[in-house]
Formats: C-alpha cells, structure tokens, sequence
C-alpha cells in the first residue's frame, strides 16, 4: 500500500463507532507483552478467515474506546519493529506471521499497524500452540464451533492422505511391512494365502496404505523407517513414554517414532501392568488379574494415533503414574462428547483422517464398528474399576484410565449388580468422584437405593445389595482375622506389624476410622501372644513375630 492509501485506511477504522472481531486498537504507550501480542495475532487471524476477510488490522498508538491518537513508543527502531514477522513465525503453526507492518508518523503521534493474514483454509491460527478468538471486543479461547468451521473448509481434504512425492518403498521399514503383512492376514483370514503372493507395493496397495504404488503420508507414519519422518515435517511421528512417581517427578521415558506400527509395541512394553489383587464378596482370598486390560493400552494408543491433529505438529503422549495412565492426543473431540458415541455405539459421521484410520482398520489396529470406546468403558467396569474420564478441550483429548479401586462401595454394589445397565454405572462413577447430580439423575438413583446423603454430598449405598448377598456387608468375625495371620505367618515364616496391618487394613468394616482399625489389629496380635502362638523376637518398635513352636505349623 501507499503512504496515502495507508492514510485513507487508518482513518477509516478510526471512523469506526466500535471495534469488530478483525480490527483492535491498543495504546501501546511504550511496550506490550510479546505473549498478548501473539495472542491477538491468532484471534484476528482466526476471525478474518471466519468473516471471509483477507487480512486484519491490530493498530498502536490509538485509544480503544475514543480512537484517539497518542502516540506509541514500542519498538522504535525500525530493525527491532520488523524483526516480529520472524519472532511471531516461530511461535505460530505453518510460520503464519503479519503480511506487514506499517508506521505513520501523525500530527498526535506514531502509529504503527499490524497487517494479519487470514488463516489459511481448514487450519486456523494458533499461537504457542492454542487457538485464539474474539466475541465482540473480548479475547479468549477459540470456541469449538469456530474451530470446526474453520476445520470443514478442508472440504474433502485429508492430510493423510496426501502423497509423498519424493518419498518411494525404500523409505518404508521392512519389519514394520512384516508385521503389517501378519495383521492384515489376521483381520482378513479368507485372503491369507492371496497375501503371500502379493510383492510390497501389491499388499501396501490392497490394505489402502498407499494409493497407486505412492507413498502416503499414512505410508510414513505406519510404516516409514526412522528417517522417514522429515517427508511430513513439520508435523510429527512421536508417541512419548513419560513415568512419573506419586511426587509426579519422571523417573522414565521412551520416544518412540516411526514407523508408528512398531512404536505401539515399543510403548505398550514400557507400562507397567502389575498383577493387581482385590477382595470379592464373600472370601478372604484375593483375585488376581492385570491392573490394566490389554486391549485398553492399545486401544488408547491407537486411538490417539488415528485421530491425532497433524497439522498442530505436536506429539502423542502416554504418561504412567502408579495407578493410573493418562494418554493424550492433539485436536478436537469430534463427535462432541463420550456419552453420544457410548449411547450410539456407531461408526463416526466425519473422522479427522479417513485415509489413517481405514488402513489402521485394515491392518487390525483399530476397530471402525465404533465399539472401541465402549469396550474400553466395559473393561473398566468387569474390574470395579472407575470408569474412563475424558478431558476434552479446543485443541487437545486426554483419557484417563484408573487401575485400582477406588470405592469399595462402587465395587460392591458393581460386583452384586451385574443387571445394572452401563448408563447406570457411568452415573454411579459420577457420584465416586464426587461429580455434581442432575434433579433427574439423583432422584434415578434414589429410586433404585443406590445413593445416601444430601446435596452435594452424595455417597453410594450398599442398601440395594443387602437383601441380594448379605455376605455383601458381613463383618468377619475375630476367628477369620487370626486365622489369616497365621497363614501368612506360615506361609513367610514371619511376620512385621506392617505386614499384618497390610494384610487386614483393608478387610476390616468399612465405618471403621484409621486409629479404630489399628486398635483392632492389635487386639488380634495380642490374643496370639497371650496364648503363646506366636512370639516377638525383634523389638517394640520393629516387631518381627514368628511361631512359638514351629514345629506345629509346618
């Protein structure tokens, strides 16, 4: 533009009675944070895009409210001033920065205006990796009705399906082809002895990983060797390992990158899926099986790789925690919420890469009936585990699996109700975690006993299961509690105090507080060494109680 037609312009938005989503004045008397400029940067990037407009103006030197000229000292130098197109291009995705930037030197005083580029079409703007927007005059999260519109001007547009054009089979890793060859003939039996014949490009071509002998990016992400990945940078290839201690402080970590088919093993031997022991109804004995279900790892890993958002170039996390595992994955949700895809149990209208997730599907890595959320949610229950939570935001997907129980009483009432539908369970999840009720939902729930107390302050009820086991709620008596000590006594030789505190802490009543559990446990100890069953041969302190006379306990 020319300094006049800058002129003409700038009066223009002066004349402006208020601001709209693609034009912002600021003061800007003598600095503004870089961080809220970048901020404003995706938000009117974003809104001129939504409002069809090529470019939006962010000016200083001019009050907001009146337009009034007053000048702005920030970046007085025109080296320093012009140096924000490569500072804003490094905090932003596909290096989107101003188109330009203009000083005017008024009467009143300096005026500089930022020139912004719309965002380009299906991939909005995003600054320090989140996604900006305006309501009126205020700035704040790009709300996901935006987000997705913005998304749908792709069209039919898949980024994974997109060619590779320098990319050729010798970029692809010959084992992962190996394996990939194995799961096909898995999901598709009838076609097994068909496969053997096939040579690479045949089988890629048959299982839709590459179109016309062409490598895809699907191609690379799946398949490709490790220094493959630099065909789709600036996106990523990576799913992160992270283990963390109850401290939350990493102990452990895995990057694992392409080809992605072989990183899913890679990962999932990584966790730590510990047998995990919990009391049923009705016995002393624990059950045994894994803290997590096979299937829940990899489902959750798939899941993250199908529907991961490529274009925000960010990486697939999984992250261990003692007992529970949190995997997260970039982009919106897009069927909107859990609940709609439990309910429907249906493959999804739109997915984010058709292409990836027909060749996942084709090499049996994730399930297109739409039942792999639910398995994951009905896996949780057969353990009495809580049920998955999803955190959902503008621009990330994080699920969090739980791998213990956490409410005994949930457990209970899981464990005696097997009739109780799934709907049933995810309210009854709700009020373990301390989740608001409905009026509808807790009235429901009163209606079939399963919950006590007052708003807020609801708790599970184990009056429904009384009249169905009332082993449910029994209180073992003083025989049980001894007779458990003296079998582990014989079966370890010895015993701590702290081994016999473990041992019954948690099969004491549940009313019971701390201190009523610890007198309790004594009292057992006690009652063996006044009748001379067992004898403590370490210290008050350190207790260490083994049998009298062993040779009556062999």
């Amino acid at each position: 533009m020319t300094e006049q037609e800058i002129n003409n312009l700038l009066t223009t938005l002066r004349s402006m009675k208020n601001e709209t989503e693609i034009v912002e004045f600021k003061e800007a008397k003598n600095t503004y944070e870089f961080s809220k400029l970048g901020k404003y940067f995706s938000a009117l990037s974003n809104e001129a895009n939504l409002q069809r407009k090529p470019y939006a103006w962010l000016v200083f030197g001019i009050v907001d409210k009146s337009h009034k000229i007053v000048g702005t000292q920030y970046r007085n130098n025109q080296k320093d001033l012009h140096s924000l197109k490569h500072e804003m291009a490094e905090k932003t995705n596909n290096r989107i920065s101003f188109l330009e930037i203009y000083e005017l030197f008024e009467p009143e005083g300096r005026v500089v205006m930022f020139q912004i580029p719309a965002a380009p079409k299906g991939v909005p703007t995003s600054f320090q990796g989140h996604f900006y927007g305006r309501e009126g005059e205020s700035l704040g999260a790009l709300n996901m009705n935006e987000y997705e519109a913005i998304r749908r001007q792709q069209g039919i547009e898949d980024w994974s399906a997109a060619i590779v054009h320098n990319a050729n089979i010798s970029d692809l890793d010959p084992k992962a082809i190996v394996v990939a060859r194995y799961n096909f003939k898995f999901k598709f039996p009838h076609l097994a002895n068909d496969v053997d014949t096939w040579d690479d490009i045949t089988f890629l071509n048959k299982a839709k990983v590459t179109e016309k002998g062409k490598i895809t990016r699907t191609a690379i992400l799946l398949l490709g060797n490790d220094e493959s990945d630099t065909y789709i940078n600036p996106s990523q290839a990576i799913i992160r390992w992270i283990l963390k201690d109850a401290k939350n402080k990493e102990r452990d970590y895995l990057i694992a990158g392409c080809p992605l088919l072989l990183a899913i093993d890679a990962v999932y031997a990584k966790i730590r899926n510990v047998k995990y022991r919990y009391i049923r109804g009705g016995t002393l004995f624990p059950n045994e099986m894994d803290t997590y279900e096979p299937f829940v790892i990899r489902e959750a890993i798939n899941n993250c790789i199908a529907h991961q958002d490529y274009t925000l170039n960010g990486r697939i996390n999984v992250v261990e925690f003692d007992d529970h595992l949190v995997f997260s994955n970039l982009g919106s949700f897009i069927p909107g919420n859990v609940k709609k895809v439990i309910d429907e149990n249906v493959p999804y209208e739109n997915v984010r890469n058709p292409f990836l997730v027909r060749a996942m599907f084709n090499l049996n890595l994730v399930d297109t009936i739409g039942s792999g959320v639910r398995k994951i949610f009905n896996y949780q229950r057969e353990r009495f585990f809580p049920m998955p939570d999803y955190e959902l935001s503008e621009n990330r997907v994080k699920v969090i699996i739980t791998g213990k129980v956490t409410d005994t009483r949930y457990a209970k009432i899981l464990e005696h109700n097997s009739d109780l539908s799934l709907d049933d369970v995810l309210l009854l999840d709700k009020v373990q975690k301390q989740k608001p009720l409905t009026k509808d939902e807790e009235k429901y729930l009163r209606k079939l006993k399963l919950i006590e107390g007052r708003k807020p302050n609801y708790y599970l009820s184990l009056r429904s299961i009384e009249k169905i086991d009332e082993k449910a709620t029994k209180t073992y008596d003083k025989q049980d509690y001894i007779d458990l000590i003296l079998r582990h006594i014989k079966k370890n030789k010895s015993a701590t105090r702290k081994d016999i505190d473990e041992l019954l802490w948690d099969k004491l009543p549940e009313e019971m507080d701390d201190k009523q559990r610890k007198i309790r446990i004594t009292n057992f100890v006690s009652k063996l060494r006044k009748m001379k069953v067992i004898k403590n041969i370490g210290t008050d302190k350190n207790s260490q109680w083994v049998f009298v006379d062993n040779k009556n306990y062999k």
